[in-house]
């Protein structure tokens, strides 16, 4: 069988077809809508536009990576042992980021309460938060796009180009939030602050742990807890986003082992050879 060849510019092409097939998969959530669709079936569509990442690299891989085998790609992303002491540090950081904005939304708002009423609609929102974005994000955009680009600039540079191409991604979900004028404008300020800040942490993280349940789960709740808690979304976004972005600014800082500034040093997956 013929050999594939090799894409001029790999990521590139992953960038520009993960922003195709979300858009294309939005306007078909859109159509579906307004054709009156069931809410099962918008759900699942949904769920669908969320791994576009996953699609474009999935139908890009063979010309990314010629004679890899994807399950062998796949495999090597969950290779390494998980640190319970690193994944550990992120799950705590993040609780701490939950509580500090219950309790300040607290003091703001008299009628705070949870967003879910038992355990098991909490069970069921959390694997939902799961499949819409987390595992279907995260090997494009961690697994294969930022240890690509640390193969040419630092972890922290890295950072902050998945983070703005990652949150510009999401641009469609911005003008289906229900947000005009100048709220829009504001949840897209903190959407991106919070979004870039996130990529900073979790390629901190990520970086000490080559495992990508690493980022999966960082991601889960972050994602998780702007829904866990009941109220107006831009007053969530404000303590969320920027708890985030204090974090994010302090581990550049402290740069535990000097994990963010160390340019080649964490590619651990390099196929191309």
């Amino acid at each position: 069988m013929k050999e594939k060849k090799a894409l001029k510019s790999p990521l590139v092409s992953f960038i520009i077809t993960s922003y195709v097939i979300f858009l294309v998969l939005f306007m078909i959530i859109g159509i579906s809508m307004v054709l009156g669709a069931s809410e099962s079936m918008t759900s699942m569509l949904q769920i669908i536009s969320a791994w576009s990442s996953t699609f474009a690299f999935v139908f890009l891989f063979k010309k990314i990576y010629p004679g890899v085998r994807l399950r062998d790609f796949v495999k090597g992303q969950f290779a390494e042992r998980i640190s319970f002491s690193v994944l550990g540090t992120a799950v705590i950081i993040q609780i701490i980021i939950i509580a500090v904005t219950i309790f300040l939304l607290s003091i703001d708002t008299q009628n705070l309460s949870l967003s879910f009423t038992s355990v098991g609609l909490l069970i069921i929102a959390f694997l939902d938060n799961l499949v819409r974005g987390p595992l279907g994000e995260e090997l494009g955009w961690r697994g294969y796009a930022l240890n690509e680009l640390q193969k040419k600039y630092s972890p922290l540079k890295s950072a902050l180009i998945v983070g703005v191409l990652w949150g510009f991604w999401h641009t469609p979900l911005w003008f289906a939030s229900g947000y005009t004028g100048l709220d829009l404008i504001k949840y897209i300020v903190l959407f991106m602050i919070g979004i870039i800040s996130f990529s900073i942490i979790v390629t901190l993280f990520y970086n000490l742990n080559k495992n990508l349940m690493v980022p999966i789960i960082i991601h889960q709740l972050f994602n998780f807890s702007l829904v866990l808690i009941q109220g107006d979304l831009l007053d969530i976004l404000v303590y969320v986003m920027l708890s985030y972005f204090v974090v994010s600014m302090i581990l550049i800082v402290i740069n535990p082992k000097e994990v963010l500034y160390k340019k080649g040093t964490y590619t651990a997956f390099d196929f191309h050879k």
